[in-house]
């Protein structure tokens, strides 16, 4: 069973305004019994309130919602609710979402559209602060979103070049999703010896969250998508 840093399930909020969608996301979440739905809200607004209450491990969004979509509940759940995984779940994937989904500090963006199997898996890697993209999303971050995609893996090797030997590897295992557990076991680490090496390389590459320092890793060559 997965769980959460206390033992007990990963606990999940749900947010979506279309109460059958809801339904059916709670229901594959549900048939996985390291998994518990604590909540669910039909804006962002109510998400942010949730979020507050409930103090849940991960928090799926949806983007188009009322009252405050998605993309502003990602940014103040961030300000309000740092230790809460934050990631997207929508049926909309244009690259000005989820650019600015992971400029936010969205730590996943996955699709409705995607293997319910994918969606275990990217809430299970959230909660254990792994990487978590639809395998689409990580396929289009790597062509550059637009065309830039020399420029931007230029900017990535000067960028990781400022690390040193042990935070690049660190980060290259960051870049392959994952945990800081799972980092130390493979380099011979102490977990918070990891977690200080994860947060120095977050400074130094100006990284928001692990998503978007694996996408610097990936764009200059490290890891594997």
């Amino acid at each position: 069973m997965v769980t959460d840093m206390s033992g007990g399930p990963i606990r999940v909020l749900l947010a979506d305004d279309e109460p059958l969608l809801r339904a059916g996301v709670k229901a594959v979440l549900a048939a996985d019994p390291g998994l518990e739905v604590v909540g669910e809200a039909g804006d962002g607004h109510e998400a942010v309130a949730a979020a507050l209450a409930h103090r849940p491990d991960v928090v799926l969004l949806d983007i188009r919602m009322p009252r405050m979509d998605g993309l502003e509940a990602a940014a103040e759940l961030r300000r309000t609710s740092p230790q809460t995984a934050v990631v997207i779940l929508t049926t909309f994937s244009e690259d000005a979402y989820i650019t600015r989904a992971l400029a936010e500090g969205a730590d996943g963006f996955l699709l409705k559209t995607g293997d319910p199997r994918d969606l275990l898996a990217g809430v299970r890697a959230a909660a254990s602060g792994g990487v978590c993209l639809a395998p689409s999303v990580a396929r289009r971050l790597l062509d550059g979103l637009g065309g830039e995609r020399l420029a931007r893996a230029a900017r990535a090797r000067d960028a990781v070049a400022r690390l040193t030997p042990r935070e690049r590897d660190v980060l290259a295992l960051v870049a392959e999703g994952m945990s800081n557990a799972e980092i130390g076991r493979r380099l011979h680490l102490v977990e918070g010896t990891v977690k200080a090496h994860v947060s120095s390389i977050l400074v130094r590459l100006d990284a928001a969250n692990r998503v978007q320092a694996a996408i610097v890793a990936h764009e200059a060559g490290l890891g594997v998508p």
